[in-house]
């Protein structure tokens, strides 16, 4: 028997499983009194995808709502859509604008991770299209467990399989990004992905149903099985006592068919043919059509029946929790009906017509001609629980923060420096990741400016103009763990740094928060104090979050991860002629080194590495520093002063310098006298320290002058520290004057080795 709304006010006595889809005792009584009666089966599995910490942030949003006070006239200025749709917008000026997102496909990761990295690429993707965007640039955000564990073997390959799969299929350049390696992630990988997408200002779309008599249209791939169970912890058993049945839990993508559908709505875009679009991702119809008619403050009828299955042995609930990939769902009026159907049929899409916008402010949907949801779109969409949950310091965190790096013994002789250096530039967090990356299509499209190895990668816009963007993105879990506020702003001001030094001016900001359990009150102040962090951080700056993402759970028992606040910044060149790479290309060019260099070992890359060491602060955040320094690289790329620029993070400057002579082959003589001298630190900091707001600039000599005076005008702090050198073939060397040499040829094969077996375990 159906169980429809009649049925479902004619037995208020029936008990209905919802502790096992995720709703907690005072949510259940919630819905029933929302509805005035028990919820159908229908409605309580889309309440409880709907509530759940994936899709209504009902843990975070307390939080997260800082990013909205604490914003002033700089960071409107270019602000076209915030928070709260699908994608940010950003004005790039002339006609343009840019819309991108990051987010996390963790848990899929980890259980198949072929297929859930390659469907968070393509549910990013329809986030770009449904602002009415063409995807142009895809990145990756990955953390993994440790290298050599025997189920990094298994997570890793999957993942870059299966991002690599998508993106290359779909077209679209993989640009950057980062790998990063920590047992803490064992368990609990961490696959964030992000899109790129550009359009004409005209052409903006948002996910908004109105206009009574609309239509409402589903298009793109049938609705099938694959998913359920995935943000809504659906399972069939939960309506069909022992019917046997196991949907998987992970989607299954079809990046041919995203293709389609992306061609498919640009031209109907372009024609004018859509009123208000959402892609379907988490909770699949059941978000769609409570998101739509919310956000569009109207009501919506739809036939559940006119959805077009791959399995028609899906029940109803089914069907409304489905995450099947590839499919979207459009408003469109309807005398543009036919127009849109042609369009749709052009292109081979298969299109249904569910039902239509109505004016009562109720989402009505029906089966085999019984009413199984009626429901306030806004009490589903908008206004979910939401949490204060408890959180406080940590009691752990005093010991560790007291047990600083200073007491690690730092080498002074110059074959032990040399013996660190080469045991950091080895060490799997800061190789060679090439064997990763090259199986990733960066070029396809033919726009790419930078790409991996370079700090940002960097896509041009308008060919006539040259204009372009550049995208960074930047965590380190070490630094959230000894101190989440500070984590949070140095996950930001690396982004910023990584975009500046490509000669882009940073505009806005998009975050994936990825966080062990809200219910761990110890957990809830790191994710307060890092979300704090960020918000203040880009107040500082005066750049916009523009959106993103919150995963929650990412734990092993009771074990979470560190902090891990992903943050992605985005910045916008005039001509991307004028970009810089982030290594050197001709011998003879002075090398200096902009920023201060600090005692600060905690946390780092050297402690970690050489000593297996975290404990202490972070670097201290000198965001009017970061900002300083980032418009003197954005004036000096704009003058052509800059033949390469590299900026100072993991790893402090012996690593920017093996990364900048490695980049084209070319070696460099470094003096560290005057550092040493100027900063009052010893040869072990100058090289390991990794002080923020530095960065390490290529000048030809015939600029000198001009470069010193932009840096004094500026109040940029200035050393010239060595020059490049090209040397002959196997003779080209990194050498520390004093103190050792690194032949270019031995750096490599260092460089190389940790991740060489990947290449081939992740091509098959």
């Amino acid at each position: 028997m159906i169980d429809s709304v009649a049925h479902a006010a004619s037995t208020p006595e029936r008990e209905l499983p919802y502790a096992a889809l995720g709703l907690k005792d005072d949510e259940f009584a919630r819905i029933r009194e929302l509805l005035g009666r028990r919820p159908t089966g229908a409605e309580l599995a889309m309440y409880s995808v709907m509530w759940s910490e994936h899709c209504s942030y009902k843990s975070s949003k307390v939080h997260l709502r800082q990013f909205g006070r604490k914003v002033d006239d700089r960071m409107r200025e270019r602000l076209m859509v915030g928070m709260g749709e699908n994608a940010g917008v950003l004005d790039l000026g002339d006609g343009w604008a840019v819309t991108f997102k990051i987010e996390s496909h963790n848990h899929p990761s980890y259980v198949e991770p072929f297929q859930g990295a390659a469907t968070g690429v393509g549910g990013i993707v329809r986030d770009i299209i449904s602002m009415g965007a063409r995807p142009v640039a895809v990145m990756d955000a990955l953390r993994f467990g440790a290298v050599d564990h025997p189920d990094t073997a298994r997570v890793l390959p999957g993942v870059v399989g299966g991002i690599s799969f998508y993106a290359n299929c779909l077209g679209l350049p993989n640009i950057g990004g980062e790998t990063w390696f920590d047992p803490v992630y064992q368990a609990n990988p961490l696959v964030n992905a992000l899109a790129v997408g550009v359009l004409r200002h005209e052409d903006l779309h948002l996910a908004s149903a109105t206009g009574a008599g609309n239509r409402v249209v589903l298009f793109g791939a049938r609705t099938g099985g694959d998913g359920i169970g995935g943000a809504s912890i659906l399972a069939s058993e939960s309506f069909e006592e022992n019917s046997g049945r196991k949907r998987p839990s992970v989607q299954v993508g079809d990046p041919f068919a995203e293709k389609v559908l992306i061609e498919c709505c640009l031209e109907l875009f372009h024609a004018g043919l859509v009123e208000g679009i959402q892609d379907l991702g988490a909770a699949g119809i059941s978000c769609a059509t409570s998101e739509l008619a919310a956000n569009g403050g109207s009501g919506m009828r739809v036939e559940l029946d006119a959805v077009l299955l791959r399995d028609p042995s899906l029940t109803p609930e089914e069907i409304l929790m489905s995450e099947s990939q590839e499919r979207m769902m459009a408003v469109v009026a309807p005398d543009k009906l036919d127009a849109f159907l042609a369009v749709t049929a052009k292109w081979e899409v298969e299109t249904s017509v569910l039902g239509e916008v109505t004016g009562d402010g109720r989402l009505v949907i029906t089966w085999r001609g019984e009413t199984i949801v009626d429901v306030d779109p806004s009490t589903v969409a908008v206004d979910g629980p939401v949490y204060e949950r408890p959180f406080h310091r940590p009691a752990w965190l005093d010991a560790l923060q007291a047990d600083t790096a200073g007491r690690l013994p730092r080498p002074a002789a110059g074959a032990e420096l040399r013996a660190q250096s080469l045991a950091l530039l080895g060490s799997a967090n800061l190789a060679d990741a090439s064997r990763i990356t090259s199986q990733y299509d960066r070029y396809v499209l033919g726009n790419t400016a930078l790409s991996s190895p370079d700090d940002a990668g960097m896509i041009r816009v308008d060919e006539s103009s040259g204009l372009g963007v550049a995208v960074a993105t930047d965590a380190n879990g070490r630094y959230g763990q000894l101190d989440p506020y500070a984590g949070a702003q140095l996950a930001l001001a690396e982004a910023y740094r990584n975009v500046a030094v490509t000669g882009a001016t940073p505009i806005g900001v998009s975050d994936c928060l990825n966080f062990g359990s809200p219910e761990n009150p110890e957990v809830m102040w790191q994710f307060e104090r890092a979300v704090t962090g960020l918000a203040d951080g880009c107040l500082e700056l005066g750049i916009p979050v523009t959106g993103g993402n919150v995963s929650f759970y990412n734990q092993t028992g009771d074990v979470p991860i560190h902090p891990t606040p992903v943050v992605a910044v985005l910045g916008m060149i005039d001509d991307v002629a004028r970009r810089v790479p982030s290594g050197w290309q001709d011998a003879g060019d002075n090398l200096y080194l902009l920023g201060t260099t600090r005692l600060e070992l905690d946390g780092s890359a050297w402690a970690g590495v050489v000593h297996d060491h975290l404990g202490g602060r972070p670097p201290a955040v000198d965001l009017a520093a970061e900002k300083d320094l980032g418009e003197l690289l954005a004036a000096g790329a704009h003058e052509g002063l800059f033949n390469a620029a590299h900026d100072l993070s993991d790893g402090g400057l012996i690593a920017a310098l093996a990364e900048g002579c490695l980049r084209f082959g070319v070696g460099a003589r470094v003096w560290l006298d005057d550092v040493l001298e100027r900063d009052g630190v010893d040869a072990a900091t100058a090289l390991f320290s990794e002080s923020g707001a530095r960065a390490v600039v290529a000048v030809p000599r015939e600029e000198d002058v001009k470069f010193t005076r932009l840096c004094e005008g500026r109040g940029v702090p200035v050393l010239r520290i060595g020059v490049t050198d090209g040397g002959a073939g196997s003779e080209a060397a990194l050498e520390v004057q004093g103190l050792f040499a690194l032949p270019l040829d031995e750096l490599r094969a260092v460089h190389t080795a940790p991740l060489a077996r990947f290449h081939h375990d992740a091509a098959h």
